[in-house]
């Protein structure tokens, strides 16, 4: 028995239009409100407030994730419902042989049938089962309301209740009930975003040589070290990033310390973020979550807010085994054969008929993990040939703390609290942390689940030829020795688990200036107190920095300098949001006026297809204020221009200086006629635009996910901290299509006076997927007019926030 009891539902559709949504309200006839004697096990408050953003008071965590399952699902039911039919291997069943699936945040691509094998063989029962029985109580209780309130809404749904939402998928066979495994599975599949599921196809294929399979010939350490980095796996990192300030008393006007965080996240998929505010007995919490979490994984309350940026360290190792000469799965491990671990994989084939056909293969694991192949450019990188095969080992598989560490961190008390929980959970999988709290210093750490893999070991266990050709692509990710037990990962005795480096060999600081990390590693959190000697599994030291950091370091630092032409020298908070939002462009800064100089008094220069007029672009870019605003101007033509330019050494005279790793390198090298044809192909290419070269960013850039709302920021290799990226498009005949950049943005400080936070932000792409929300653009629209919204935290603030429905749920 289930019943909902409405106080009240405002009608909002009118609230909307103003923000040119495309939305109907959901106030479709509800059951009627049946008293039952029976205690209800689950029971939640829920008050929408501006935006769709949902404030969920309940007694438990059980009854909390209940109400957050119901109102998520109503928000993004098919988005969340098709990612969860993927992980439990059905994309073929219901979308055919012919289809592929991308995993938007690591960039994999597979075809369904591969997919589903993939999930299948490594999101077993088996797999899941030791994050299901460690996890906290909380956890588990919230989990399995999030269940029984996806549940409720989906039999809403099916019901009628709901007429107009979810079109896209509410007759679709694939939708139905979930179990408390699936929620599970999403949590693991979150987990291996920056390790296995890299892989997707080169695990689901993997098998064995054969009569019938016989091995390629196996690649040369010279090919391999050969290949454009650009192709090969995580050579440049996972494509999502983020950025992230913390701010200490002595960097801001009254001392009351502030965060700043912003994922750079798709824009579709379920890594996109929802926001919610959990109101219960002992826990007070705000903040985002990948769809399908129901717990704060950014957030703040009273006591902290925190944030976090994708790490640079490595989360899996590959290890080359030695195979039996008779048999090739059988491999050599400390002078004793093993045997590869079998298993027979089923996945269902919708056919092109209507038929449904059943693929199977043998699939194998090693003690380390799985077997894999992959090629990159037709070069096989990794192949298993009658000598030598690869197995990969992923510390994330292994976490079985994952949602213990944001349960407890919903729960913590204090700043000093979430840092110890910090490390002594050790369950963030692959994201850099920064945290604050009022008065208190600013916290970054990169305590993160890391092979135990120290320098010592990967020289003596990494001797083979592949693994120096690994390291001339990917720096620090190791291809170990698999036929010796010396070779296995090592363990701390401070860490909460074997193989993964303990909190003391993590870097991390406390500082009462200021912490920062734009996705290089931790070398630079603070450039005055350099992180140094850790192993290169976490990351680089004394090497070049990206643009969008070095960007990400200056604009702290011409603020506390007073350098950057705004009042004073330390942050006032509305000093803070401006600067976050402000879409400088950090090559044209460096950069700009050298070109000019060099090029335009010539009129024309030499393009690839011939001359090119480039006076115009000349006069736009003179009068450009080198930022990517709605209303600037000259931002496409200097874009396409650095797209061309490319990342070679020979771009900047002033090389990389340890000296001066913020401010180098610099000095473009406009003398270089690559660079010269470069400029003049840019302008060529907006000139064959529909564009005009004095086309305001506001006219060009746009949401690819939406009605055509204009989008303001740039793109990271230009060297843009406000980002907004046209990810795989570029300038097309439409613009620039915004399908991935800032997510959920949140900026925070607390009252000294009360204590309590003040917390303004944004969900870029606004709550909901389903274009029938009234929740589906609001946000969007509100973000492209730079109007900060503000996260109602305390009771009072509650009280005082518009409320666009009240209603209770309960189960």
């Amino acid at each position: 028995m289930y019943r909902l009891n409405f106080i009240s539902l405002l009608a909002i559709s009118a609230l909307t239009a103003c923000g040119g949504g495309r939305s109907t309200t959901d106030t479709a006839p509800m059951p009627p409100d049946t008293e039952s004697e029976t205690e209800s096990t689950y029971r939640a408050e829920i008050v929408r407030t501006a935006y769709g953003i949902p404030h969920i008071t309940a007694a438990d965590f059980g009854s909390w994730g209940y109400g957050y399952g119901y109102v998520h699902t109503q928000d993004n039911l098919c988005v969340l419902a098709e990612d969860l039919m993927t992980i439990r291997g059905e994309r073929a069943r219901y979308f055919g042989r012919d289809g592929t699936h991308e995993i938007v945040p690591n960039g994999s691509v597979a075809s369904n049938v591969d997919s589903d094998f993939f999930w299948k063989f490594m999101a077993t029962d088996e797999a899941i089962s030791p994050m299901r029985d460690n996890s906290d109580p909380e956890a588990l209780a919230a989990s399995r309301g999030f269940v029984a309130g996806y549940n409720r809404y989906v039999r809403e749904l099916r019901a009628g209740q709901h007429p107009g939402r979810h079109a896209s998928c509410a007759d679709a066979e694939w939708i139905g009930p979930i179990t408390e495994d699936d929620i599970y599975r999403r949590y693991y599949r979150l987990a291996l975003i920056a390790s296995s599921s890299v892989f997707v196809e080169g695990i689901a294929s993997a098998e064995p040589p054969s009569a019938s399979n016989p091995p390629l010939a196996a690649a040369t350490p010279e090919q391999i070290a050969g290949l454009d980095r650009s192709d090969f796996p995580l050579a440049e990192g996972l494509p999502i990033g983020s950025n992230m300030y913390g701010l200490g008393p002595e960097a801001t006007v009254d001392g009351s310390s502030m965060l700043f965080g912003n994922p750079h996240f798709p824009w579709s998929g379920t890594e996109r973020l929802y926001l919610a505010h959990a109101i219960l007995p002992d826990t007070n919490m705000m903040g985002a979550s990948l769809y399908g979490v129901p717990a704060a994984l950014i957030g703040f309350n009273a006591h902290f807010a925190w944030s976090h940026t994708v790490s640079t360290a490595y989360r899996f190792t590959f290890y080359e085994l030695t195979l039996s000469p008779d048999d090739p799965t059988t491999y050599l491990y400390d002078g004793e054969l093993r045997p590869l671990e079998a298993t027979e994989v089923n996945v269902d084939v919708l056919e092109a008929d209507g038929s449904l056909s059943r693929e199977t293969r043998t699939l194998y694991r090693s003690h380390f993990g799985p077997m894999i192949e992959f090629q990159v450019s037709g070069v096989p990188v990794l192949e298993w040939s009658t000598a030598k095969a690869y197995t990969l080992r992923d510390a994330n598989a292994e976490n079985d703390r994952l949602m213990n560490q944001f349960f407890r961190w919903n729960r913590a008390k204090s700043l000093d609290e979430f840092i110890e929980l910090h490390g002594s959970v050790l369950g963030v999988p692959w994201v850099n942390t920064v945290a604050t709290g009022p008065g208190q210093a600013a916290y970054y750490g990169d305590v993160t689940v890391v092979p135990n893999v120290p320098d010592s070991k990967t020289q003596n266990c990494g001797a083979i030829p592949l693994h120096e050709a690994f390291q001339q692509l990917v720096p620090g990710l190791p291809v170990l020795d698999g036929s010796r037990a010396a070779c296995e990962w090592d363990s701390d005795e401070d860490a909460p688990a074997p193989g993964i480096f303990g909190p003391a060999n993590l870097p991390s600081m406390r500082r009462s200036d200021w912490v920062h990390n734009c996705n290089d590693s931790y070398w630079l959190s603070n450039p005055d107190a350099p992180l140094t000697g850790y192993a290169a599994i976490i990351g680089d030291e004394d090497t070049e920095r990206s643009m969008r950091t070095r960007l990400c370091m200056l604009q702290v630092m011409r603020r506390l300098d007073g350098s950057d032409g705004l009042a004073g020298q330390k942050f006032s908070f509305d000093q803070l949001k401006q600067i976050v939002l402000d879409s400088q462009v950090y090559t044209a800064q460096i950069a700009r006026d050298d070109v000019l100089n060099a090029y335009c008094p010539f009129g024309t220069l030499l393009g690839s297809s011939g001359p090119v007029n480039i006076a115009d672009a000349c006069t736009v870019l003179g009068n450009w204020d080198m930022k990517n605003n709605l209303d600037s101007v000259g931002g496409h033509i200097w874009r396409e221009f650095i797209r061309n330019v490319g990342a070679s050494p020979a771009t900047w005279q002033t090389p990389y200086a340890s000296s001066d790793p913020v401010n180098t390198p610099r000095d473009l090298n406009v003398l270089d006629p690559t660079i010269e044809r470069a400029f003049a192909d840019a302008v060529q290419m907006i000139l064959d635009s529909p564009f005009a070269l004095d086309a305001p960013m506001g006219m060009i850039q746009h949401s690819g996910v939406h009605d055509p709302i204009p989008i303001f920021g740039g793109e990271g290799f230009e060297g843009s901290f406000t980002i907004a990226n046209a990810r795989g498009t570029g300038l097309s005949e439409n613009g620039y299509e915004i399908t991935y950049g800032n997510s959920y943005i949140q900026a925070v400080t607390w009252d000294p006076q009360t204590g309590q936070p003040h917390a303004e932000g944004f969900i870029t792409y606004s709550q909901s997927t389903d274009p029938a929300s009234p929740y589906f653009q609001d946000l969007t629209q509100a973000y492209s007019n730079k109007s900060w919204i503000q996260l109602p935290f305390s009771a009072q603030a509650l009280s005082a926030a518009e409320q666009l429905g009240r209603y209770t749920l309960s189960e």
